[in-house]
């Protein structure tokens, strides 16, 4: 996919993102359940913002999970209107940094849409480039966690979207699915074969 494409696909992921976040009802927003333990949509939307200063990522890396509570809690520091504005403008792509790693940034922006809506018992007809990004994000989430899940599990994607990866017990569901299984989430929409 050229840049220019990825670009454009990431806007929409953000925007949409941002569509379901205005949806929701306030208590929804402030106090929802989402796949992220721990975390309402407001703190997704927070979490999801902290990644645009990725200074702090790059200067300590060891610090991922702390980062992204400090951005989730950040967001606890503003209203819902001004965290919807700051998220409508997060997804025009600003920074040049957003530009580069569109194609990455998409799979967290993906997959963090998932788990809302998951978690609040919502779906929507996920776009394939989106569900192909799901199932990378957790891949990428398995390798940066130093995982050995792809050691023990074959990820295989029923729904013609990615291939399969890793090797020993396949476990098998579409490729959101898998990704949402292999970042970590309490799914049981995918098969463990025994």
């Amino acid at each position: 996919m050229a840049a220019q494409d990825k670009r454009a696909a990431a806007r929409a992921a953000r925007h949409a993102f941002l569509d379901t976040i205005e949806s929701l009802s306030d208590a929804e927003f402030d106090d929802g359940r989402t796949l992220c333990s721990g975390w309402a949509p407001r703190d997704v939307l927070g979490h999801l913002l902290g990644t645009a200063e990725i200074g702090a990522y790059l200067r300590a890396p060891w610090r991922l999970h702390k980062i992204n509570q400090e951005a989730a809690a950040a967001a606890h520091r503003r209203s819902r209107a001004e965290l919807t504005a700051a998220g409508r403008a997060w997804a025009e792509l600003p920074t040049r940094v957003d530009r580069a790693l569109a194609g990455m940034l998409m799979g967290d922006v993906a997959m963090h849409h998932q788990d809302v809506l998951r978690g609040l018992g919502h779906t929507r007809e996920i776009p394939p480039v989106e569900e192909a990004a799901v199932f990378a994000e957790g891949i990428s989430l398995t390798l940066q966690k130093l995982q050995p899940t792809l050691l023990r599990y074959r990820v295989e994607p029923t729904n013609g979207i990615g291939r399969p990866r890793g090797r020993g017990t396949p476990v098998r569901g579409t490729a959101e699915a898998l990704g949402l299984w292999l970042g970590g989430r309490d799914i049981t929409d995918v098969t463990i074969e025994r």
